[in-house]
């Protein structure tokens, strides 16, 4: 069944777009309710109907992600298997799916530029944790496979470098995609990342070679 957009989900939709490029652009004080609307060419008072202001906006950004990856997370796993009912193995094996899914979601204009430096600005908010179901998911993966507590420092660290593996490609275009010489990446890019990131998992789990 075709699902049919409605001009509201429409104009939810450009409210979103317009405030992530101009927070990315100008950051949080620099931009304000008025210019979103302008950009998104939209009544100002629709900012009050679906947020309240511009603070909920500016959280509903990354809530809509959340939402986001973890509804496409939904359609090829299931989040409510515990880890730690499964074997080692078969947490190595879903964690190189999730990984390569999560590759797939990054790399095929999913996240547009202006989100990813919007997240990258709130790495550096001290008050910002990202309460994401997939991350926290992958996280009870790792400390199976490891044999160790989800809040051990070591699963904390394992669990940033192995997003860092999967992220940085993106996140540092200038030492990628400016060195290939390309605008964007292609499928054969997110092959080449995917085989990275199957190599960096049975690398520090120990599993021998990459199939």
């Amino acid at each position: 069944m075709v699902k049919h957009i409605t001009k509201d989900e429409n104009s939810k939709a450009r409210i979103l777009n317009a405030a992530t490029e101009l927070f990315a652009k100008k950051g949080f004080d620099g931009t304000s309710i008025r210019e979103i609307c302008k950009k998104a060419e939209v009544n100002i008072c629709m900012i009050s109907y679906y947020w309240g202001g511009k603070q909920e906006l500016y959280e509903g950004i990354i809530e809509n992600l959340i939402e986001q990856q973890t509804e496409y997370a939904k359609s090829f796993m299931d989040l409510n298997k515990k880890p730690a009912d499964f074997t080692k193995s078969e947490c190595i094996a879903l964690l190189i799916k999730i990984l390569e899914k999560a590759a797939d979601f990054l790399y095929s204009n999913k996240i547009s530029n202006d989100l990813m430096v919007f997240l990258l600005r709130e790495q550096q908010n001290p008050e910002r944790k990202l309460n994401s179901p997939v991350f926290s998911y992958v996280r009870e993966l790792i400390a199976k496979i490891f044999d160790k507590d989800v809040n051990d420092k070591e699963i904390i660290y394992k669990t940033v470098f192995i997003f860092s593996q999967l992220n940085s490609p993106r996140i540092l275009p200038a030492f990628c995609l400016r060195e290939l010489g390309q605008s964007e990446f292609k499928e054969d890019d997110i092959r080449i990342i995917k085989d990275n990131i199957r190599f960096y998992i049975k690398a520090i789990t120990g599993e021998g070679k990459v199939d």
